[in-house]
């Protein structure tokens, strides 16, 4: 349980302002019909993170003892100054339509693309190699990805005027940074 609440906690406050957040905007300022936007982003955020966290728990196996603590303290520490950095979509990013105008569709290759490489996919396979539990950590993180998504969706445009995207950031950073250095700092 102590893994989900970390892992939702940690992706939550890492996908404010991210590129997939913003996608997420996008996506529904163009379709306009949040059911199946939020669909798809549910369904590409389990596919990708059950298998970044099930990569993160492989590398942990492989990579135990104080190597792995500092790498995985470190890694916090670097995924907290990555966080400050803001993200802006390329329009390469930009949603199309694909196949017959589905938008889940659409929704679900477009967030799956863009989440290949994120932070916060990044994140969730250094939360595998923490926790070792593909379950608990993959729920966490699918939550804290929806948690930041849905208002997204249901304000769609609005929401990238009105969230306080630079205080959240800060907020993001410090929480990716107190894991990386409980991590280095907690025994074993």
């Amino acid at each position: 349980m102590h893994a989900l609440l970390i892992s939702a906690g940690l992706v939550a406050l890492a996908e404010i302002g991210d590129r997939t957040q913003i996608l997420a905007i996008l996506l529904a300022a163009r379709y306009r019909r949040s059911v199946p936007i939020l669909a798809g982003i549910l369904a590409a955020t389990i596919a990708i993170h059950v298998a970044s966290v099930a990569l993160g728990v492989l590398i942990g196996g492989f990579l135990q003892g104080p190597w792995m603590k500092w790498i995985l303290g470190g890694s916090f520490l670097v995924f907290a100054a990555w966080t400050l950095v803001p993200e802006k979509l390329s329009d390469e990013d930009e949603p199309k339509a694909i196949g017959h105008g589905s938008v889940f569709l659409t929704t679900f290759v477009a967030f799956f693309l863009a989440e290949i490489g994120d932070k916060t996919q990044i994140v969730a396979v250094a939360l595998g190699a923490r926790f070792h539990d593909v379950f608990w950590v993959a729920s966490g993180t699918t939550i804290g990805m929806m948690l930041a998504n849905v208002p997204a969706v249901f304000v769609g445009e609005m929401a990238a005027t009105r969230l306080p995207v630079k205080p959240m950031r800060y907020i993001a950073a410090a929480a990716l940074a107190a894991q990386g250095v409980w991590t280095l700092l907690s025994p074993g």
